[in-house]
């Protein structure tokens, strides 16, 4: 059974960090491309960033480039998001996703809220 779960979500002032975590079992992970994906309040799914299971290349929206890290530890099955800068833009549940033979598997989210 495919399972994804986010961590790391929180309150953070504008201009602070987080580390969103996603801990992956039940496929191998390293075969995989891996996302991030938020939604903001009242808002639809936007797709943050996305990194690949072979060169480890990775790709971002123009709302968080410069700012967001994306990254991939194998050997721990488990995905990144390393956010900097933060706005309160960026307030959203965020969630890891993968598509499996065109099947789309998500995690259960974590809310990240940028407010002073």
């Amino acid at each position: 059974e495919v399972q994804l779960v986010a961590s790391g979500g929180g309150l953070v002032q504008p201009g602070g960090s987080l580390r969103l975590s996603c801990a992956a079992s039940g496929f191998t992970f390293s075969n995989y491309v891996m996302s991030w994906v938020r939604q903001a309040p009242g808002k639809g799914l936007e797709w943050v960033s996305a990194i690949n299971s072979d060169d480890g290349s990775t790709t971002y929206a123009d709302s968080v480039k410069g700012r967001f890290t994306i990254s991939r530890n194998n050997a721990k099955n488990t995905l990144y998001l390393q956010m900097n800068s933060l706005k309160p833009e960026d307030t959203a549940v965020y969630y890891c996703k993968i598509v499996i033979i065109g099947h789309d598997y998500w995690g259960q989210g974590t809310q990240v809220t940028v407010s002073s």
